[in-house]
């Protein structure tokens, strides 16, 4: 089966937070059915909070890699997938043949307040995030 896997590719700006957190969802949830990457049009590190939040639902984000978007990865992939809005108007050209989806997502790395207040955001963020990813898998299989 693993060859006729689709290629999957998010993209995010920095490749720290949003696009982790839906790698590691479409990892978990569809695997089996596809082969998926995540990169940034520039890499910012992994953001600790998304991987905390992805830890409390038994998802380990941590050994993935915060990496920049090269030409070979955009060629390969069959989807891609912006999970924001400066990488859905800076993505890289892609051919006729590839689907682009937007998901406009909110940063919840800019969110602001408390511990709590921020946690609570990194949370929906990822609870929105799985939602979405959940939907493409299912509308694929």
């Amino acid at each position: 089966m693993s060859e006729n896997k689709k290629t999957i590719l998010f993209l995010c700006t920095g490749n720290s937070c949003r696009s982790q957190i839906a790698e590691g969802w479409a990892r978990a949830l569809g695997s089996n059915f596809f082969t998926i990457l995540s990169a940034g049009l520039e890499t910012h590190g992994k953001n600790p909070r998304a991987i905390a939040v992805m830890d409390e639902v038994g998802i380990d984000i941590s050994g993935q890699e915060s990496t920049v978007v090269t030409d070979e990865m955009v060629k390969n992939a069959d989807t891609i997938i912006t999970v924001c809005g400066h990488a859905d108007e800076h993505c890289p050209a892609i051919s006729g043949d590839q689907e682009k989806i937007h998901w406009p997502l909110s940063d919840p790395a800019k969110a602001t307040g408390t511990e709590e207040e921020i946690t609570a955001v990194f949370r929906k963020t990822r609870d929105d995030i799985k939602q979405c990813v959940s939907e493409f898998i299912k509308n694929r299989q």
